[in-house]
């Protein structure tokens, strides 16, 4: 089983994995930890990560960044249309009004959808992945935003479920920089203690996360969580791309914003200087050579400067503070400590802000960059079998007030209630009791709009089918169990009719046990016994809804089994009531509860039909084919031109006295006719094309490799056979001198020695002759195979022989144990049986399997 984290950025990427040693930031193809949130299209294949940012410039309209914050947006959304006119591609509206990309691929128009661009990214961090744990990646936790709704982070579970990826965990971007926090910590007060608060600030590219968190030893609780989700470092960029779009108008004449290709430029080169002025108080250049109409362009800037220019966007940074402390009601002194992250930070003026806010200098204990995906990748290790990890629960919250309202039943005014509140925890299941005839219509949406980032207030609608009135005519009663789930979105999971039947004594007790045993084993269950009901204040004129809330995580411990079910607590009331003083005759027909499970049709705000769904991961299948086969196009080329550079360069070396001078002006021609015909009509050439012009250079240039290589290794190995031919001669002429050594051994075996000897020395003196008889440039005489197959047969026959051991004289047998044990014995248990020595020092058993166990410390 996998386990990987993803943090999927705005501007830029990391992939962690979880190994025996722990958690493991990996690198791309460049070695680089960090993969550029960008893919570029072209006429043969697409790009992704680095290549594809290098061609944000040269293939602009054709490469999409920037993309994050279209999850789940109509295409009439006010942030889509303000984005819109800054992007270099197109955005168009889809057929459902949603997203859409247009690009040119594969020479083509083609318009593609916000979730299959992050589908392409997420296929390039499972490559990364892939191509680190040698072996493939299903299993992962993939991070968003803490403000994204729910559309958006369904919108992201499609991009993982159109490139094959099992998501076990959307998580918070706050939350798994906690996580990696706290699950590190050795000093944390125990679950009993007050607990430890530690606010983390995130400023990234796009946006400015902020959360406070409870830790206890094994313990994190997200307390609450304040955003800006449109600061972040790109709008600092915007504000020296303004300053000197200005300045170069006065000074140039030159309207930069009137060619895209000049502004991202500039956009390059402010985000250098910000990072150089990050570091730098003194004035720093900016230079750009060939700018706009062949025009070089210069400026200046320094911090002081850039911080005025920038001090509308620092007040803004209080906001989204003074918010969290308002939620978590605590004073500034209760925080132990300040963590920032993100790129954003790094700017001084940002992390003195936040410092004076909190009256504390701030920590950069995590890595800034990294910190997300370490989080991500030790959450989905948790929730791996294959990782033994040090017990951490996670609790998270609701960023947004979550509400239900539906019809009743004599459409009067409509009912409503807030299921979830601001901060709460998550995730959090909840069971509401409506009593109705027929079905019904539930409708979520967000009770505070003003607080969202998202101009639909609406999360969907759900309607509870299969309904009718009980036997007796009377409503029936509905258990609806609505859920935010671990990925952090809401839907009405569950809907049942509760039905009382009578039941004889003898099935009463059959089904009694039954359940016992069943529910004894449902964490579900288990749940509901710790429920807090309550009765609904706007149920109108009958008790329409009774909630029970359901804690997700971490699982309570078990109830006990007198209270394992609501079938168990109706058959025990009934037992209670049995205890009467009426006569036996009297006693009424026992009850026994059955909850006959409804369907529920879902309808989401911006919901990818699983027709599209299907469409895109065979879309996705395509192109990955296309870019597998350009890919080895693109590498039977590179061959091809290697190895022109590589036998040009040796033939003029090395090679040179190995072929002789007629072959050698061949080849040389056909080198030079191949490095041609690359750079024009092989531009764009089919692989087998390529093969065979590579086959073609092989037939003149391996022989000459051959003939070079045979040279180099062949004195060695004749070195070698001279070296064992005198180790056995000297062998065989003590033999003779009646040395002690050799005695043991028969007149026939050691005759045999001789003659092979002499039989081999003779072969080599003959070869190494007509070799010598041969120039370079001729093909050997004799080969280094042939060598190795002559000492290969010498070895065999001899060595056998010459190394054949002493017959031992037999001595006294004794059974006197040596320290209390025979020798050659394996050790015996005390029911004498064997027990293997390996097993007795420790040793696991060769097919014994364990989890791995992660080292946090």
């Amino acid at each position: 089983m996998s386990v990987v984290g993803f943090d999927l950025g705005f501007q830029n990427c990391h992939v962690a994995i979880a190994r025996a040693g722990g958690i493991e930031t990996v690198a791309n193809e460049f070695s680089d930890r960090c993969t550029p949130a960008v893919v570029s299209f072209g006429t043969k294949n697409r790009t992704i990560g680095i290549a594809a940012k290098n061609q944000l410039v040269t293939n602009a309209t054709n490469t999409v960044s920037n993309f994050k914050k279209l999850h789940g947006r109509a295409f009439s959304d006010p942030y889509v249309q303000k984005e819109k006119k800054n992007l270099a591609y197109e955005l168009v509206q889809t057929a459902n009004g949603g997203v859409g990309l247009r690009v040119m691929y594969m020479e083509e128009p083609h318009i593609f959808s916000v979730a299959q661009i992050t589908a392409m990214l997420l296929t390039k961090l499972k490559e990364t992945a892939e191509s680190n744990l040698k072996k493939p990646v299903t299993d992962c936790v993939i991070s968003v935003p803490s403000f994204f709704t729910d559309a958006e982070r369904r919108s992201v579970l499609d991009s993982a479920q159109i490139v094959g990826l099992n998501c076990l965990k959307l998580m918070s971007d706050m939350t798994a920089v906690a996580l990696n926090y706290g699950i590190y910590k050795q000093d944390l007060p125990a679950p009993e203690e007050k607990p430890k608060i530690v606010v983390f600030a995130d400023m990234g590219h796009s946006s400015f996360q902020i959360s406070a968190c409870a830790f206890n030893k094994g313990i994190l609780k997200v307390l609450g969580t304040a955003f800006d989700p449109y600061l972040g470092g790109r709008n600092f960029d915007e504000k020296l791309v303004e300053h000197f779009c200005a300045e170069f108008k006065t000074k140039y004449k030159l309207d930069v914003k009137s060619k895209i290709r000049a502004l991202l430029r500039l956009y390059q080169e402010c985000e250098k200087l910000k990072k150089l002025m990050s570091s730098n108080s003194t004035d720093l250049p900016l230079n750009i050579e060939c700018f706009m109409n062949d025009i070089d362009v210069s400026g200046r800037m320094s911090r002081s400067e850039f911080e005025a220019l920038s001090a509308d966007l620092l007040q803004r940074i209080d906001a989204p503070l003074r918010s969290l402390m308002e939620q978590i009601q605590l004073r500034v002194e209760d925080i132990s400590a300040v963590e920032i992250i993100g790129g954003a930070t790094r700017i001084p003026a940002v992390k003195e802000r936040i410092a004076k806010f909190f009256g504390k200098d701030v920590s950069t204990t995590l890595n800034a960059d990294e910190a997300v995906a370490r989080g991500c990748a030790l959450q989905c290790a948790i929730l791996s079998p294959a990782f033994k990890v040090r017990e951490f629960s996670v609790t998270d919250v609701v960023p947004y007030p979550i509400s239900l309202k539906w019809s009743t039943e004599a459409d009067e005014a409509e009912g409503f209630h807030e299921v979830f509140n601001k901060n709460h925890p998550a995730p959090f299941s909840k069971v509401l009791t409506f009593y109705r005839k027929n079905p019904f219509q539930l409708e979520a949406f967000y009770s505070d709009p003003a607080s969202v980032p998202y101009p639909e207030a609406r999360i969907g609608q759900f309607v509870v089918q299969n309904i009718s009135p009980s036997k007796d005519g009377e409503k029936a009663k509905v258990k609806v169990k609505v859920r935010v789930n671990t990925h952090g979105i809401f839907s009405v999971s569950t809907a049942s009719v509760v039905e009382k039947m009578e039941v004889d004594e003898a099935e009463e007790q059959a089904v009694e046990s039954g359940v016992e045993a069943k529910n004894q084993g449902s964490v579900d269950a288990m749940e509901e016994d710790k429920s807090v009901q309550q009765d609904h204040p706007d149920a109108g004129p009958q008790p329409q809804v009774q909630t029970d809330e359901q804690p997700s995580s971490p699982p309570p411990p078990p109830p006990p089994p007198e209270s394992t079910s609501e079938e168990h607590k109706v058959a025990d009331t009934e037992k209670v009531e049995k205890k009467s003083d009426k006569p036996p005759e009297a006693k009424k027909p026992k009850m026994k509860v059955k909850n006959i499970e409804v369907p529920i049709e879902a309808n989401f705000v911006w919901q990818l039909g699983k027709d599209l769904l299907n469409m895109y991961i065979e879309n996705e299948g395509k192109m990955i084919l296309q870019d597998k086969l350009e890919k080895e196009r693109n590498d039977a080329k590179n061959a091809v031109e290697e190895y022109v550079y590589e036998y040009r360069d040796k033939l003029s070396g090395p090679y040179g006295k190995f072929i002789n001078q007629e072959d050698l002006s061949s080849f040389s021609e056909l080198l030079t006719e191949t490095e041609y015909w690359l750079y024009e009509d092989g531009e764009d050439q089919p692989r087998q094309v390529y093969i065979e012009k590579l086959d073609e250079l092989k037939k003149h240039g391996n022989p000459v490799n051959e003939r070079y290589r045979e040279a180099e290794e062949r004195p060695k190995l004749f070195d070698d056979l001279g070296k064992r031919l005198q180790q056995y001669l000297k062998i065989v002429e003590e033999y003779k001198n009646q040395s002690e050594a050799y005695q043991h051994i028969s007149a026939t075996d050691m005759e045999k020695v001789e003659k092979c000897v002499q039989e081999s020395m003779e072969w080599m003196n003959n070869a190494m002759n007509l070799q010598a008889k041969q120039r370079l440039d001729q093909n050997p005489a004799v080969f280094t195979s042939e060598i190795k197959a002559q000492l290969s047969a010498l070895n065999s026959s001899c060595h056998r022989i010459v190394t054949q051991p002493k017959p031992k004289t037999e001595s006294p047998k004794s059974d006197k144990p040596v320290n209390g044990m025979k020798h050659n014995e394996d050790h015996k248990d005390e029911k004498n049986n064997t027990v293997p020595t390996s097993q007795q020092n420790g040793d696991c058993h060769p097919n014994e399997k364990e989890t791995i166990d992660m080292d946090l410390d």
